[in-house]
């Protein structure tokens, strides 16, 4: 089952970096919190539809006494969701892609540390692994000197709150409907998105219209699919490996700049590349050699 949560949250990471390009494309002619309304509403609908189709097996298992509603747990993973994506998206107008990526995905080390104020049980190669990626996300994503300024400073509260995103979903994805609980959390992040659109911005009908792909892509594949999968995926996989499995994201988004803006990866890129690997490999070698 291990292996499923695993696979559940590659993919996750797959849309997530891919959908990189997209964040950064659709706020060409929008504001953050616009393209998140947007792209979060696709997300819903998607998720909602989804949900009308498994209501025979929710049914089913009311009958057998295993349904526990996922609703009430999602607002609050999607109060963490908001935060994080919405300092996640605001940092893009003031920082690089490279720094962007690395500083978001330092929950690969603060996950662990949260984990352990929880009671949960870090192994020793959950921190080696944890380690070994985050000097290969260094290496992979950045490429200047590495200097605190504002949007890297919003990306640095970011990764706290997305931190406490999977640490919450953690607590609940195996113990209540992970459908619902996705449903509900993308709900939030769609609701709290109108809000500070209607607060803070102006969008127009045709920069939405002009931004349809991205926005496309960001609410179907990554608002809809893949925050679907971290839950299912988290049911299966401890937070520490969750989190270098999700990580993986900016090599997903690295491999898609180069394929559609023609980026090529520099040898210490591609080094990055392979001790991020070598990282969650690490992370799952009580599984792969059958220790508990």
């Amino acid at each position: 089952m291990q292996l499923k949560g695993t696979l559940m949250l590659l993919m996750a990471s797959f849309f997530w970096g891919t959908t990189f390009v997209a964040q950064m494309t659709g706020m060409e002619g929008l504001g953050p919190f616009s393209y998140a309304a947007a792209r979060f509403l696709l997300g819903f609908v998607f998720l909602l539809a989804v949900w009308f189709t498994q209501e025979k097996n929710r049914q089913r298992e009311k009958r057998a006494g295993k349904y526990h509603s996922g609703f009430i747990a999602g607002i609050g993973s999607g109060l963490f969701m908001f935060v994080a994506s919405s300092l996640q998206q605001i940092s893009m107008l003031y920082t690089t892609a490279g720094k962007a990526a690395f500083i978001t995905c330092l929950y690969i080390v603060f996950v662990p540390l949260g984990a352990i104020i929880l009671g949960k049980l870090i192994r020793v190669e959950n921190w080696i692994g944890a380690f070994t990626a985050l000097f290969g996300l260094y290496l992979l994503a950045i490429h200047e000197d590495f200097t605190i300024q504002i949007g890297d400073l919003i990306l640095f509260v970011s990764s706290f709150f997305w931190t406490a995103q999977i640490l919450f979903i953690d607590r609940f994805a195996a113990k209540v409907d992970a459908l619902e609980l996705s449903v509900s959390q993308i709900f939030v992040c769609m609701s709290l998105s109108f809000v500070a659109m209607i607060i803070f911005e102006s969008p127009t009908m045709n920069a939405i219209c002009d931004a349809w792909l991205p926005i496309f892509y960001g609410g179907i594949f990554s608002a809809g699919v893949a925050f679907t999968l971290q839950v299912f995926g988290q049911k299966y996989a401890e937070p520490s490996a969750a989190a270098i499995l999700m990580s993986f994201e900016s090599i997903f988004g690295a491999v898609s700049s180069w394929i559609i803006l023609n980026e090529v990866m520099s040898s210490r890129e591609i080094f990055g590349c392979v001790l991020m690997f070598c990282g969650v490999i690490i992370t799952q070698l009580r599984v792969l050699i059958g220790k508990k």
